[in-house]
């Protein structure tokens, strides 16, 4: 494989002290998802303070203005086609390889085909490779149709690899973004769940892969990935182990009192430290407390330990 890049949704939230979020990204990532796009096209000279911000290998993609896909649906109307246009110019600046649309849920996909078959024909991608990424409620996979279209224009059909989705089609890139499988992005995926999704990118061949993490600890999770691939060892949630590590994880917002079932919901889907070399949800533990309310973070640590020995 050529490229094989990790990254996340965004640098807004990658925060040092004294150092510019992008920058301090730059320093952890060589790719990143830019997601502000999708809101707000931003101006010509924002796009080139960015790109001076990075290192010169370091490579973006732009999410597509809502404008394109939510508001005009696809549709080559000259708001949408004045739209295509800024963001074109915006992933010039920024030597952005891809661009992504995503589709509303509520967008017919027989709808879809005529107006995507019609935006297509009205614009010129030039070297930029366009990322659909299909989200529908009807039945799972892509009309013929449609998936004909998108091959006939080269076009790259982003899936979620951790909610096990699958490309319709072969393509040379694979452009991938990871929510998980809880509700919205609220979930971590384990070691095992990681080293599933690596496996898939490397055994399908892709020539390139870019990997867009927006789990809720979207960075830890992407540097996760890659030390492993790194080192070809996962890296430690906390610097504990056992009822340290599961207090450190709750520590950090769980609010009291609570109820067991408040926490689980609440808390359970985080993973901490079982042991230097295995990593669990908290829900596995979580759900082994006695059915009653707890006070405080040590009124849980004691039942726990009584519990685990």
């Amino acid at each position: 494989m050529k490229e094989y890049l990790i990254g996340a949704g965004g640098w807004s939230y990658f925060q040092i002290p004294g150092l510019h979020s992008l920058i301090a990204y730059s320093r952890a990532f060589n790719f990143v998802e830019a997601n502000t796009t999708f809101y707000h096209i931003p101006s010509t000279t924002q796009a080139e303070k960015w790109r001076k911000l990075v290192p010169s290998d370091f490579q973006f993609a732009v999410r597509a203005h809502r404008t394109i896909t939510h508001k005009h649906k696809l549709q080559p109307t000259p708001e949408t086609l004045e739209s295509f246009k800024k963001m074109k110019q915006i992933c010039s600046i920024l030597k952005a390889e891809v661009l992504h649309l995503l589709t509303p849920p509520a967008l017919k996909l027989s709808d879809a085909i005529p107006n995507m078959r019609n935006l297509l024909d009205a614009i010129d991608p030039g070297k930029l490779r366009l990322a659909i990424e299909i989200r529908s409620p009807s039945k799972p996979g892509l009309p013929p149709e449609l998936v004909k279209l998108m091959q006939d224009h080269n076009i790259i059909h982003c899936v979620d690899l951790s909610k096990d989705e699958k490309p319709a089609y072969k393509s040379d890139m694979l452009y991938t973004r990871l929510f998980g499988k809880g509700k919205h992005n609220i979930y971590q995926p384990t070691d095992d769940e990681l080293a599933q999704v690596d496996d898939k990118v490397k055994n399908a061949n892709y020539e390139k892969a870019k990997m867009s993490f927006h789990f809720v600890r979207m960075y830890k999770d992407a540097a996760r990935l890659k030390i492993y691939r790194q080192t070809g060892k996962f890296p430690p949630i906390t610097n504990t182990t056992g009822v340290s590590s599961l207090e450190q994880v709750l520590g950090e917002d769980a609010a009291f009192p609570t109820t067991k079932q408040e926490l689980i919901q609440n808390q359970g889907w985080k993973l901490f430290d079982l042991t230097e070399d295995r990593r669990i949800r908290a829900a596995e533990i979580l759900r082994r407390l006695p059915e009653r309310a707890y006070s405080d973070m040590k009124d849980v640590e004691i039942t726990l330990e009584s519990i685990m020995g």
